[in-house]
């Protein structure tokens, strides 16, 4: 069935065709080297619908966007009410919206968290934690992952991982100013931090693009530990963990880490209107006494957002909605090990909740495994900093039988993927 939104005179290939021409063309040829080039339209719950009429279960979930899945009948309910009395709001006032969402979300951050500065996306919030770290030390270099990423917007472009990105666009910035060291490697960050002259670590707690490579034990506690020694701020920048993703409502939580900062983004939205947040402590975030207009953003902390955002913590904060995320985390667990078993081509599962990294026997495995998968009816994505892993992330709103149809999915997947790259290779 034809989706109504759709012009009569448009069908995918034309749609596909008017996009590589006049939006996206590099993206366009990369979803084409992957297999597929899909197309969203109808979208509900686990599911969406290319418009060619194909279902697809997402686990991809663009990032933790659909945290709650795709159109939560509650969150369109929210902003249909709030239409009809909120608009985007002025950003130079007092708003009711906005000033009852930072108390709550300051009510949920771990340790002194004072302020919430609301922004249009997480890179924007990325940029505001920067600033904020050299206004408060008066340093200016700033340490972060090679493997990280945080966002392909300003400063986060040449502080995270994507250093041929920010040369591509002249963002790169001299060692002076970004430092970027293995994640992990306890002793890279002591080398880094060991001149006092940081102003801050800026830290994917799971860094996403690399496939989640899951930090070891006790790492964050010792990187925050020398922060405190050589007068850093922590930033945590949990745009992609944060929200219940890993069965604590922050991922710094269950690493024993309180941040000086906190990016949040992605799931705030609901999947339905965006907003994200830089939250600071009190004393970090005294420029906001000084300078009231040091950052305005004219849709930063849209009022519609400001009411979806709140809802979106409403139904957090239930009983039973992180218990959830845990035991189908568990399920999906013992799932991916018994497919692990009769698949040597899968070689590892890297997993903190649903936030989860599949990694095959090839290089480009992850690649390979996104086409397979779109045959097989799941949508899921590789990772970009490393192609042979596959992003493999639930909503937090899964149930088991949910959580059997994905894993269902991807062992046809990998058995697709088996029988078209892999037999005469061995």
């Amino acid at each position: 069935m034809k989706d109504s939104l759709i012009p009569e005179n448009q069908n995918k290939e034309n749609i596909i065709e008017l996009a590589s021409r006049y939006v996206c063309p590099g993206r366009v040829e990369t979803f084409k080297m992957l297999g597929s080039v899909p197309v969203m339209g109808r979208r509900e719950g686990n599911y969406f619908w290319d418009i060619d009429g194909r279902k697809l279960f997402d686990v991809h979930i663009n990032g933790g966007t659909y945290n709650l899945g795709h159109r939560n009948l509650e969150i369109i309910d929210a902003i249909t009410e709030a239409l009809g009395y909120y608009d985007i709001g002025n950003h130079h006032f007092v708003s009711v919206a906005r000033t009852n969402l930072a108390e709550k979300i300051i009510k949920l951050t771990p340790g002194n968290m004072h302020y919430t500065i609301f922004t249009p996306g997480g890179a924007e919030a990325v940029d505001i934690t920067i600033r904020t770290a050299r206004k408060f030390t008066g340093r200016r270099k700033i340490v972060a992952f090679k493997e990280a990423y945080h966002g392909h917007g300003g400063l986060g472009l040449g502080a995270g991982g994507y250093a041929d990105m920010a040369h591509f666009f002249l963002s790169d910035h001299p060692e002076v100013e970004f430092v970027l060291i293995p994640f992990n490697d306890i002793e890279a960050m002591r080398n880094a931090l060991k001149n006092g002259d940081v102003a801050a670590v800026l830290s994917e707690m799971i860094p996403a693009t690399s496939g989640f490579v899951m930090p070891s034990e006790g790492y964050f506690s010792e990187v925050k530990k020398l922060c405190g020694e050589h007068g850093s701020l922590f930033i945590a920048d949990e745009v992609q963990t944060g929200l219940g993703r890993t069965g604590k409502l922050w991922a710094c939580q269950g690493y024993n880490v309180e941040p000086d900062m906190l990016v949040i983004g992605k799931g705030l939205s609901g999947g339905i209107y965006p907003i994200a947040a830089a939250i600071l402590t009190e004393e970090v975030g005294a420029w906001l006494k000084e300078e009231g207009w040091g950052y305005s953003s004219t849709f930063g902390g849209s009022e519609l957002g400001c009411v979806v955002a709140l809802k979106v913590f409403e139904i957090l904060e239930r009983p039973g909605v992180l218990e959830n995320v845990n035991a189908m985390s568990e399920f999906v667990a013992k799932g991916l090990a018994d497919i692990q078993e009769s698949h040597p081509f899968f070689t590892e599962v890297r997993q903190n909740g649903l936030v989860i990294g599949l990694r095959f026997d090839n290089p480009h495995g992850g690649m390979m495994m996104a086409a397979c998968c779109y045959e097989s009816g799941l949508w899921a994505f590789p990772a970009g900093f490393e192609r042979s892993v596959l992003q493999f992330k639930l909503n937090i709103l899964v149930d088991q039988k949910a959580c059997e149809e994905a894993l269902l999915l991807l062992e046809k997947a990998i058995e697709l993927c088996e029988d078209k790259f892999l037999k005469g290779n061995s």
